[in-house]
């Protein structure tokens, strides 16, 4: 009988994501949420089949429920790219100067040498954050174009 339930439940689910315009609806984070209350769903159908013996179910509903928790907390790309893109406004020379560490008169080569050295260590593939990188390419881009 909880087959059955289960089973009419994706079935309504799929239904009414395959109508037209019905998948916008999980653009942007709303993906996130319906993949959380399907674990949450998934690990209480696993542990109340687990608790009426049914061990095989229940592991295949609690593994299940462990890749839709790990796709909820999946990283988020869309936001990433979102603060990685949005320019640092406004800064000017002496700001840019402060933020490489470079003095009033310094050459591109020592310009670029301090990017770099900073920008190793501050890339979001390093550890570091889009928008520190942001600055630091606006800083770098102020400085050499302007």
């Amino acid at each position: 009988m909880l087959y059955l339930a289960i089973g009419a439940g994706l079935l309504a689910l799929l239904v009414s994501l395959g109508r037209a315009g019905s998948w916008s609806r999980l653009k942007g984070e709303g993906w996130r949420v319906g993949f959380g209350a399907g674990a949450i769903a998934v690990f209480a159908v696993g542990a109340f089949m687990g608790i009426r013996g049914a061990w095989g179910t229940a592991l295949v509903l609690l593994v299940v429920g462990l890749g839709l928790a790990s796709a909820a907390r999946g990283s988020r790309p869309k936001a990433q790219a979102r603060a990685a893109s949005q320019p640092v406004s406004g800064l000017s020379a002496r700001e840019a100067r402060d933020i490489l560490g470079v003095e009033e008169g310094a050459s591109p080569e020592q310009i670029q040498a301090a990017y770099g050295r900073l920008i190793r260590m501050a890339h979001p593939d390093k550890g570091g954050t889009a928008g520190l990188a942001a600055q630091l390419n606006a800083a770098r881009d102020r400085l050499l174009k302007g």
